[in-house]
């Protein structure tokens, strides 16, 4: 198994799957059909399929390209109608198979009304919802949306490999060394980050047990996390759906 991020843009990533070096790829949320093209043409492959997460235009804008070259290329979408796309609608709990892989579909809304992920051979192609030390921005969906989605995420798996969308990890550990300054696996992968960044290589996959024991938004219940959120609001949260929208909104307005 061969997993690849391709970059895009100023810090996207599209996520690559084959079984061979020279085997065709799945491809998740080819925002840009560029480096697509480019690793297909270098291999002399049509992609199996492309996984597409939400319709914002970062993450679907090439997958008409792509389709272009090949039209008939396998394409499974959420049913969102601004994908205007010919694909295959899936929603929760639906199977994406394409060649050897498959993939169950989780709704997970909160970024997006209607954004999903899809979880299998140990990976998590999560999107916009779980980023590296943190969370998607509510866009459409309610903070009780997005902690349902976030607790849906992070009951998966400890060794899952969570590949999401966005190169934020360092930003995200700012933010995160604010609301919980005395974790010390934060500080570990935020040293591990910062070295791979310096490398110029990615710092994603992360592992979810990772993601469990720094990320602030999975670690919502938590006393030191709580008692950050608490000075925010200057009161205690009512609950936790409270608790996690104060967070997000001080992640909001957050310069490190």
């Amino acid at each position: 198994m061969l997993l690849e991020p391709l970059p895009a843009f100023a810090d996207n990533y599209i996520w690559t799957l084959r079984d061979a070096p020279a085997g065709a790829p799945v491809v998740v949320d080819p925002g840009d059909a560029a480096p697509v093209l480019g690793l297909c043409d270098r291999l002399g492959v049509a992609p199996a399929a492309l996984l597409l997460t939400h319709h914002h235009p970062d993450h679907v804008g090439g997958a008409a390209t792509l389709l272009q070259r090949w039209p008939t290329l396998p394409v499974f979408a959420p049913e969102d109608g601004r994908i205007d796309l010919p694909c295959r609608r899936v929603g929760d709990g639906d199977v994406a198979v394409a060649g050897p892989w498959r993939f169950e579909v989780l709704a997970v809304p909160g970024h997006t009304r209607s954004h999903v992920a899809f979880h299998g051979h140990g990976l998590l192609f999560c999107g916009d919802t779980l980023f590296s030390l943190g969370c998607g921005r509510l866009f459409e969906g309610t903070p009780g949306q997005m902690l349902a989605s976030l607790d849906r995420l992070a009951a998966l798996p400890g060794a899952t490999r969570v590949c999401c969308g966005h190169e934020y990890t360092l930003a995200n550990a700012a933010f995160a060394a604010a609301v919980d300054p005395a974790n010390p696996a934060l500080r570990r992968r935020t040293e591990e980050a910062r070295a791979m960044r310096d490398r110029h290589r990615p710092t994603l996959p992360a592992t979810l047990a990772g993601e469990r024991d720094a990320n602030p938004f999975l670690r919502i219940d938590e006393g030191a996390v709580l008692d950050a959120v608490a000075g925010y609001l200057g009161r205690p949260p009512v609950d936790r759906v409270d608790a996690f929208a104060a967070l997000r909104r001080w992640k909001d307005g957050f310069a490190a």
